[in-house]
């Protein structure tokens, strides 16, 4: 039963070196959507898109009698990933029901086990994350970015194999769906960004991309660099894969690098392999390497 979650997962990064469509939202909501699972983050957690509730079969009960024993509050992973997964990042989806809900727990992972029932279909009606508007996809995680009950379960679950843990935040089902190398997000310093540009193969070969507004780029801009108004996002954010290729080197530019440092790390989540951040961005660029660019 496909349900769901290969609706959404087909259109998110893969591990195929083939771009790709993701999901997009506003960067508003970025930092919002999928925190329950995460451990509170230096970066912005990956976004996700809202989408159509899908129902699966009757209610099921809140949860058990009281004084019914409950599992101990440890991990419960079934068996061990038989592949190392150090540097790697995980496609993770899960769905969370609160601390007393044990009973209502086994009865989705039962569904799910026993009777062919969807993790993300069960998500949208029954989880209590944020993520259920997107099928409790919580997007590429690394280890650091979770709480660490959770992140143990993840990178110790078998790939498609649904497994549950126990965090502060309730009672989790978890599921793997992919795996890859983590990707690159990091800064460049303008002197060195200034030395690569001088070599006409790395304008043609790289992917520049600018999000300041169009009246900053006017006063100053980079050759090579397409502008892509970050206030723009919810135009150019949804055909951001058939624009540019997640396998090739991006490098984002803005003013002082706050707004482009968001940007690179919206693509770093959507499958970008390889991004950098302009540190200071084009005022530091004009500052500490080529003053012939106009300042503002």
């Amino acid at each position: 039963m496909l349900g769901l979650r290969a609706r959404v997962a087909a259109q998110l990064p893969c591990p195929s070196p083939a771009p790709s469509s993701a999901p997009t939202t506003s960067l508003a909501r970025f930092a919002r959507l999928s925190t329950v699972a995460l451990a509170p983050p230096a970066s912005a957690p990956p976004p996700a898109r809202a989408t159509a509730p899908v129902r699966w079969g009757p209610p099921m009960r809140p949860c058990g009698a009281v004084g019914k024993a409950r599992p101990m509050t440890r991990v419960f992973c079934t068996a061990a990933s038989s592949a190392p997964r150090e540097g790697k990042e995980l496609l993770v989806q899960h769905l969370l029901v609160g601390e007393k809900d044990v009973r209502l727990l086994v009865d989705l992972e039962k569904s799910i086990v026993a009777g062919g029932a969807d993790l993300s279909d069960l998500a949208v009606e029954h989880s209590m994350c944020p993520s259920k508007e997107n099928g409790g996809m919580l997007g590429w995680v690394r280890k650091g970015q979770m709480v660490p009950e959770f992140e143990e379960a993840a990178f110790g679950a078998p790939l498609n194999k649904v497994v549950r843990c126990k965090t502060k935040f309730g009672w989790h089902l978890l599921q793997v769906l992919a795996e890859r190398d983590q990707c690159i997000l990091q800064d460049i310093e303008p002197e060195v960004l200034h030395e690569k540009m001088q070599d006409p193969g790395f304008i043609e070969e790289a992917q520049l991309i600018d999000v300041r507004e169009p009246d900053e780029a006017a006063k100053s801009s980079l050759p090579g660099f397409k502008v892509l108004p970050l206030r723009q996002f919810g135009t150019w954010g949804p055909v951001m894969t058939d624009e540019f290729d997640p396998e090739k080197d991006t490098y984002v530019l803005c003013h002082h690098g706050m707004r482009s440092m968001q940007v690179a790390k919206w693509l770093q989540s959507q499958g970008f392999r390889k991004v950098y951040n302009v540190a200071g961005g084009i005022h530091a660029y004009a500052v500490k390497a080529d003053s012939s660019i106009p300042t503002y």
